[in-house]
Parts: C-alpha cells; sequence; structure tokens
C-alpha cells in the first residue's frame, strides 16, 4: 500500500521539477517572455499551496482509496491537456489541473504513514517517503535536460500519461482504506480565507523577487494574504469543524519542529535556485551540465534518507538535526567565495556535502513534530505541515532573489564607479557571482538559527486523545447536550 502511494507522489514531484530546464523552449515555442512563462512554476506552486490546507478536511470526507484515486485521475487529466496544449494559456491549465491532483497526494500519504506505523517505526517509513520525494527532482532536471536535447518539451507530459495509468490500475487493485471517516461540515468561510490567504502571500512573495518589494502589486498581494490569514485563524479556533485544526500547536514539539521547518525549508531553496543561476547565467553551463552537477548529491541524499529514517526510530531527531545542520553550514561556508573561474569538481564535492548534512534532518524533524500528535489531528498536523513548507518556500526564495538582486546592483555600482578594469558583460558577471555569494552568507544566518533551536528537540511520545482540547463550541455544544 505505501509503495503504490510513494509511485504517486514520486511522479507528482517529479512532475514538479522538470519545467524549468524546458522554459527557453516553451518560451521560443511560445514567443512569451520568462516573467510570462514562470507562471508554470508558480501556478503550480500556488494551487498546491492554496490545496494543502484544505486536505485536512477531504481525509476526513473522503476513503483513501476514494481520494487517493481521485488525485491521480485529476492528475493525469492535467498531464494530457499539457501534452496536447497548442497555446501557452492550455498549458498553463493543464499544469494548474495537475497541481490539483499533486498537492493532495503528499498530505494523504504521510498521514497513512502516521495512522498504519506506530510512533517507533514511523522514521524507517518517513524515511522511504523521503527518499521518492528526494530522488524525484535529482533525477529531474537531468532527465529533462536530456529530454528537451532530443525531443520536443511534449514528451516530458507523454511520457508521463502510461505511469500515470499504471498508478491508477495498481491502486484499484491494492489499495486499502485506512481512514475514518467522520463526514464533516465544510467550512466555506474558512475555505474562501484559507484560499485567499495562502494564495495572496505565496503570490506575493513570487513575484517580490522580479517586481521587487516596492512594487504597490507585491504589498497588497501579502497584506491581503496577512488579513485573510489572520481572519481564518479566529475562524478555525472558534469553529466546530475547522478546516485546519490549530490546537495542533499546543504540542510543544510540533510546534518547535514547524518553526525549525520553516528555516531549513528556506535553506535547502538555496541549491534549488542559486547554484543553477550562478552554473547557468554566470558561468555558461548547460542546463544539462548544471543537472548533473547537482545530481550525485540528490541521489545520495535519496539513498540516505531510509538510513536516517531507521537512525531517528532508534537514537530520535536532536542529534541527528544538530549534526546534519552543521555540516549544511559547513559546506555552505564553501559557497561564499565563488568566483568565475572554481571548479566544477569543487561545486560537485561542496554541493553533493550539503546533500548529504540536509538528508539528516529533514525527515527527522518532520516525524518528531507528527509523533507527538494526537490521533485525531493526524490530518491537520500533516495539513499545517506541508503549507507551512509550501510558504517558507515561496518566501525563501523571493528572500535570496531580493537579497541576490540587490547586491548585484550595489556591487556592479561600486566596480564602475571606483574604475575597474573589463567591459561591462564581465563586470556584470562578476556582480552577479557577488550577489550570489551574499546571498549563501544570507542562508549561512537562516542555518545557524536553525541549529540553535534544534538543541531544544525532546524525543516526545503521542499524546492521547482528549475532550479538554476539543475546540470550545463544541464542548459547549456537548454540555448543553448533556
Amino acid at each position: 500500500m505505501l509503495f503504490v502511494m510513494i509511485l504517486g507522489a514520486f511522479i507528482a514531484v517529479l512532475n514538479q521539477t522538470i519545467m524549468g530546464v524546458a522554459t527557453p523552449e516553451l518560451m521560443a515555442d511560445f514567443q512569451i517572455a520568462a516573467s510570462t512563462a514562470q507562471w508554470l512554476t508558480t501556478g503550480y506552486m500556488l494551487v498546491n499551496g492554496v490545496l494543502i490546507p484544505i486536505t485536512a478536511f477531504l481525509m476526513q470526507r473522503f476513503t483513501t482509496r476514494e481520494l487517493f484515486q481521485s488525485s491521480m485521475i485529476i492528475f493525469l487529466c492535467g498531464t494530457i491537456v499539457s501534452a496536447l496544449a497548442h497555446s501557452f494559456d492550455l498549458l498553463l491549465v493543464g499544469r494548474l489541473i495537475q497541481a490539483a491532483g499533486a498537492g493532495i497526494i503528499m498530505p494523504l500519504l504521510m498521514t497513512v504513514v502516521l495512522t498504519i506505523f506506530p510512533p517507533d517505526k514511523r522514521g524507517a517509513a518517513m524515511g522511504m517517503v523521503g527518499f521518492a520525494i528526494i530522488f524525484a527532482p535529482a533525477i529531474g532536471p537531468t532527465l529533462a535536460g536530456y529530454i528537451m536535447e532530443h525531443y520536443s518539451w511534449r514528451t516530458m507530459f507523454y511520457g508521463m500519461i502510461p505511469f500515470a495509468i499504471i498508478i491508477i490500475g495498481i491502486a484499484f487493485i491494492y489499495l486499502k482504506n485506512v481512514s475514518e471517516r467522520s463526514y464533516p461540515k465544510v467550512d466555506i468561510l474558512g475555505v474562501i480565507l484559507s484560499t485567499i490567504g495562502f494564495g495572496a502571500i505565496l503570490y506575493g512573495f513570487s513575484s517580490a523577487g522580479g517586481k521587487g518589494w516596492s512594487s504597490a502589486e507585491v504589498l497588497v498581494s501579502i497584506a491581503v494574504g496577512v488579513i485573510s490569514l489572520v481572519l481564518f485563524t479566529w475562524r478555525q479556533l472558534v469553529s466546530t469543524s475547522p478546516l485546519l485544526d490549530l490546537r495542533a500547536f499546543k504540542y510543544s514539539m510540533f510546534s518547535l519542529t514547524t518553526v525549525i521547518n520553516i528555516v531549513v525549508t528556506m535553506v535547502m531553496y538555496a541549491d534549488m535556485m542559486l547554484l543553477p543561476l550562478y552554473l547557468q547565467s554566470a558561468r555558461g553551463y548547460t542546463a544539462m551540465e548544471s543537472g548533473l552537477l547537482m545530481l550525485p548529491g540528490a541521489l545520495l541524499m535519496g539513498f540516505m534518507m531510509p538510513v536516517t529514517g531507521k537512525l531517528f526510530d532508534r537514537f530520535g531527531a536532536k542529534w541527528l538535526s544538530i549534526i546534519g545542520l552543521i555540516i549544511t553550514i559547513l559546506t555552505t561556508i564553501g559557497f561564499v567565495n565563488l568566483t568565475d573561474s572554481t571548479s566544477y569538481t569543487y561545486l560537485v564535492l561542496m554541493s553533493t556535502g550539503r546533500r548529504f548534512g540536509m538528508a539528516m534532518f529533514l525527515m527527522p524533524i518532520t516525524t518528531a513534530g507528527l509523533n507527538q500528535l494526537p490521533a485525531r489531528l493526524n490530518a491537520h498536523g500533516t495539513a499545517i505541515s506541508n503549507t507551512i513548507k509550501q510558504v517558507a518556500g515561496g518566501i525563501g526564495t523571493a528572500l535570496l532573489v531580493t537579497v541576490m538582486t540587490t547586491s548585484t546592483k550595489t556591487h556592479l555600482t561600486d566596480m564602475m564607479t571606483s574604475g575597474a578594469a573589463g567591459s561591462k558583460e564581465h563586470m556584470l558577471m562578476e556582480a552577479t557571482i557577488q550577489g550570489i555569494n551574499d546571498a549563501y552568507l544570507v542562508i549561512i544566518g537562516i542555518g545557524i538559527v536553525g541549529l540553535l533551536l534544534s538543541f531544544f528537540i525532546k524525543r516526545t511520545g503521542q499524546a492521547e486523545d482528549s475532550e479538554a482540547e476539543a475546540p470550545l463550541p463544541l464542548k459547549r455544544q456537548q454540555a448543553t447536550e448533556a
């Protein structure tokens, strides 16, 4: 059962990571600018971010089998639309449909792990989930680069169709229901506030990198998002059937690991954005060469996930997180002095070491927090965890882009003012590299915050369900009925 669901998660994550390499060809095919093409990735992330908070309700309303099958069918429909798209608008619609299916799969998979495995066995199971999550983006850019060099971009979508059909067929035969349906009432106001809040926040931070923090569009989006999320939080605390039960934050380890997850997600996004930018924009490497450079580290990270999962079951998350973050910080220091002659081999070694460090703490931190929650909060906990990661990814990307672009402009101005030797193109390249170096310095600072917080991680048992933790309106209702 776990294998079937991991296959679904694998193809969903793989789909999310392949579009970056295809962007130049799509720009040429559809005659669009880069700012338009990036919506294939940003739009995907937005739909994911909006849907994930709703998955807690969906997991209570529908069976595991119904929800997984439906999400894979939605994903398949989006893939077919994308493959047959004759215009950019239709391709974007296909990607958004794909995201609607993919956004449900990961929280569902994590909830199933929490349901069918006891706390002392969850580390190994989550390690296998982590293997799928990491292995997909490991091969994604390289696979996409190969396809782009030899075939049309449509091949990426045509290739996914048979795999999606096979997964749906296998799931029909082997997938079982493990959750209990409770038929909660849908919180319409909560859905509206959640959609506006998370959507506006993600849109604002995603747009900040390109449009700047002073843009009215960015500021208004973030302001609307923050106000909507404040109202959403209030709504969840007073509702008898909350969309996301925020009482999960009453549990200290869940709250602590959620904060650490925000930090480490930002740290993780550095390699996904800064390194390819340095390799392709500043050094002139191809997308294929960029993907191959990151492949060893990503593969090692994927194979380490089951190992760290078993170590977590035995030793807990504290020292795995501390050691992993120390390794990650030390190897990130190796990226703060990049030049136009830094060797390819050096970059491979540093990137691989960095991924090794991240493999030690990513899944253990998440599992440590979820392990403390009582069974009734499993669906809500996984939805909260995945939502936080989506938002942290958007914020982290915007922050790093802002640091890099601002620093690049400053360095370029200083070079031109001081009369540095070289052409304007050469000075721009040097300024860009220095801007990337400064962004890596910020990542080190963020990583140190995560390291300090990791010292407070404790090993806790699963809390028991208690009526005392029921929503206040529900307690009043129960008292009245009594």
